[in-house]
């Protein structure tokens, strides 16, 4: 039962779920705000349950469309589809039946979310197809991530406010410009670091013909777009710090991101295999982790916000 789970578990290399899920918690614990960030369990367990599902199904999606391209390709030809320890009927099973789980999991939140959710599942698998057409796929699966926030908010909230409330103008905190604020974020995150775990198949990708925007401008090029994408992604977390009006705790948090950042574009100006999988993995997993830990850290726990004054 171990090997079967670990089996699954790793060809939709359920590990990266610690790139979306701390952002999908961060904001569902700041659309908590008015009860100190906890939405209750039942909602808890059904956005990690939907974030789960949509993942597994993008990433099964993708296995089964690329597996002619993983077959070739020296880096990937030992998944599990290429080397046939998964079958694509069974492939193609659990796929279903992981967009089945989202969205009976979207309908137990709410309507809106159930509503929803057919267009999150398009969007995301989606993204496994724009490699063949657009050069920038890296966007589309800076979206296909960005729906994470964005969902959890709504699964908590249950609508779409564009508007501050009347008691507060100049608040913002309870509108949806929160969540699309930390979804851009998201997508400029995603960008970069796609970017930098692109140059490790730019010699393949040309050859086959797919498209990137590190095959487009070439890895030096593409690096420089990914660190102004990164650059970007951090002014606008800043952005979303000043819409929820966080303190001290939080810019001290962003700095330490800054720096995870900047480490991680020094890793990968070397292009070798190890640094690219350490600033791609370990160094995002790093970013969103700390992410969350201060986000949790100004909502939940006001008595440690620390004040400029």
């Amino acid at each position: 039962m171990f090997r079967l789970l670990f089996k699954w578990s790793s060809f939709v290399k359920l590990s990266h779920t610690i790139f979306a899920l701390p952002f999908a918690l961060a904001a569902m614990v700041v659309a908590a705000r008015e009860t100190q960030g906890w939405p209750g369990w039942r909602t808890f367990l059904l956005i990690v349950a939907a974030m789960f599902c949509a993942r597994t199904c993008a990433m099964a999606f993708n296995r089964i469309v690329d597996r002619q391209f993983d077959a070739r390709n020296p880096r990937t030809a030992g998944r599990h589809l290429p080397q046939g320890e998964i079958s694509v009927a069974g492939a193609w099973l659990f796929c279903l039946l992981a967009g089945t789980g989202l969205i009976a999991a979207a309908g137990a939140l709410n309507p809106l979310c159930l509503r929803l959710s057919p267009v999150a599942l398009f969007l995301v698998c989606f993204y496994s197809l724009t490699k063949r057409f657009t050069d920038f796929t890296h966007v589309w699966l800076g979206v296909a991530l960005a729906l994470a926030p964005l969902g959890a908010w709504i699964a908590v909230q249950g609508r779409v406010e564009f508007m501050p409330r009347p008691e507060g103008l100049l608040d913002l905190r309870h509108s949806v410009w929160v969540p699309l604020v930390l979804a851009l974020a998201v997508v400029l995150w995603l960008v970069g670091f796609d970017i930098i775990y692109a140059t490790q198949d730019y010699e393949f990708d040309r050859k086959e013909k797919l498209h990137s925007l590190v095959v487009r401008w070439g890895p030096g090029n593409a690096l420089a777009v990914a660190f102004l994408a990164h650059l970007f992604m951090w002014s606008v977390l800043v952005v979303f710090g000043l819409l929820n009006q966080f303190r001290l705790a939080y810019w001290m948090g962003l700095m330490l991101i800054l720096g995870l950042l900047l480490m991680e574009h020094l890793l990968a100006r070397r292009r070798d295999v190890r640094s690219i999988n350490a600033a791609f993995f370990k160094l995002n997993g790093t970013v969103s982790l700390v992410f969350l830990v201060i986000v949790i850290t100004e909502v939940v726990f006001p008595w440690f916000r620390l004040r400029w004054y």
